[in-house]
């Protein structure tokens, strides 16, 4: 048997993001996000949603630019302060001891600290209602290199211990169930 819920938010777990936006030193600023996806592959591009009164917002809107930096088990604690502390009140990343880094291709700073941090520049910008999509095309991804395997070349996140948002938590991921295809994955013969 189910039980009915009003239409809501449902989607969850989702990746809670760190989302670095400013174009200098004097205005770089931290936003968590948990409203955060991929919207295309080939291009490749990505969204935020922010509300409007969010200090962030009107520095994404100025600049159209923004880092989506991944986040860890050991960020959980920056993560959850930089979504209830505001930028007009104090820097983030000196409050934090995060360190700003330069970005490859915009001016939104990378977070040194992140396993993972994805370059992006606004295409459109989406009124919605409570939040405005941030669309954008993923410029530069810069990697971890210790998470990157050698003999692969592949990215591996899992080794970061990726935190996840579910509800209004926060959670560490569980273990690896299978890989993409597994279902249908022919049996090795023995």
């Amino acid at each position: 048997m189910k039980v009915a819920f009003k239409p809501g938010t449902m989607i969850y777990p989702l990746p809670a993001v760190m989302v670095s936006c400013g174009d200098n030193p004097e205005n770089y600023n931290i936003l968590t996000v948990a409203w955060t996806g991929t919207v295309c592959s080939d291009p490749p591009m990505c969204y935020i949603s922010v509300r409007k009164e969010r200090h962030s917002h009107q520095l994404l809107m100025q600049t159209k630019e923004f880092v989506i930096n991944l986040t860890t088990e050991q960020l959980a604690f920056a993560t959850d302060w930089c979504g209830v502390k505001s930028g007009r009140d104090c820097n983030k990343f000196k409050q934090l001891h995060l360190t700003p880094e330069p970005a490859q291709i915009v001016k939104a700073p990378l977070i040194a600290e992140s396993p993972l941090n994805i370059e992006c520049r606004v295409t459109e910008v989406k009124e919605l209602g409570s939040h405005d999509m941030f669309i954008a095309n993923v410029v530069a991804v810069n990697a971890e290199e210790t998470l990157v395997d050698k003999g692969t070349g592949a990215f591996q996140l899992n080794h970061a211990h990726p935190l996840a948002f579910s509800h209004g938590k926060y959670y560490g991921l569980g273990e690896k169930i299978g890989g993409f295809g597994f279902s249908v994955k022919k049996k090795k013969k023995t």
